[in-house]
């Protein structure tokens, strides 16, 4: 195929990367940042770098904050080529998703979102790999009318590009569970890092700390627009986690050992069970 990657960041510059070590579609770069792009023509990961035309492109993915991409697709929508597919990277999909299915339709496109489940501490195309996909989840959100080739084009795309597990779901699922999978991570790790301990820890803390902290380094542009984009169900995981909190934190308060270790056991049992239906879950 003849790819687009627009915005090369840590997924879109490893997007590139990876299509270009894993596969043999042509890839070209797109990016506001000339120098990026120069920096990956002399990496390999590109092709070519755009020229300006929309033309002959099968597939065009969107890589940039979720605001970014409704505004380039808008923009650009009536230059593409009749019949491209565009798909986009956001870790939002709901009415979002909606938005950009309208814009592909009044212009004879068609759009599929996807979600690939990879990301580090920093972004950025100098922080970018071709293997960051590698055995990552994977998930594509089509619509009920989508056409069934276009999501089994992205499932090729996603296998070729070494996807764990991928996942078919729609955007509105998909929306309810990275609330909880994902963006509840990151408000808590967010939260977590405000304790008055934080510039104390040098030589207290393990791996739960590393754990608890890594996320915390977020985009706050991007995280903010993720979060309010998707608020009704990220507020139900949020109060969920609160009302658990509060159960430890009576428990601390009265001094209940027995009710502390009762809750203990309970989370310890919820997921070595989640272990156990991983374990049994097919790739």
């Amino acid at each position: 195929m003849n790819i687009l990657v627009v915005g090369l960041g840590l997924i879109g510059g490893s997007l590139c990367k990876a299509l270009k070590k894993y596969t043999y579609h042509t890839v070209t770069g797109c990016d506001l940042n000339h120098d990026i792009e120069n920096a990956a023509l002399r990496d390999v990961a590109l092709d070519n770098v755009f020229d300006g035309s929309f033309e002959g492109y099968d597939l065009i993915i969107i890589a940039l904050f979720p605001q970014g991409s409704e505004m380039f697709f808008k923009e650009n929508a009536p230059k593409i080529s009749k019949n491209t597919l565009i798909t986009d990277v956001c870790g939002i999909k709901g009415e979002f998703s909606d938005r950009m299915k309208a814009i592909a339709e009044a212009n004879g496109l068609r759009y599929v979102g996807i979600h690939p489940m990879a990301g580090k501490e920093f972004g950025g195309y100098y922080n970018s790999t071709a293997d960051l996909f590698v055995k990552a989840n994977f998930i594509i959100a089509p619509f009920e009318d989508s056409d069934e080739k276009d999501t089994e084009l992205l499932k090729n795309v996603a296998t070729e590009i070494g996807a764990g597990k991928i996942v078919v779901t729609s955007p509105e699922n998909h929306d309810k569970m990275i609330a909880y999978t994902s963006q509840l991570a990151h408000i808590v790790s967010s939260a977590y890092v405000k304790s008055p301990e934080l510039g104390l820890e040098c030589g207290f803390s393990g791996g739960s700390f590393q754990d608890m902290t890594r996320i915390a380094t977020m985009n706050e542009k991007m995280w903010t627009d993720l979060f309010m984009q998707n608020r009704e169900n990220l507020q139900y995981e949020l109060d969920t986690l609160i009302a658990n909190l509060n159960k430890y934190s009576e428990a601390l308060k009265s001094g209940d050992k027995d009710k502390m270790k009762a809750l203990i056991a309970e989370g310890r049992e919820l997921k070595e069970e989640n272990l156990r239906h991983r374990v049994g879950q097919p790739n």
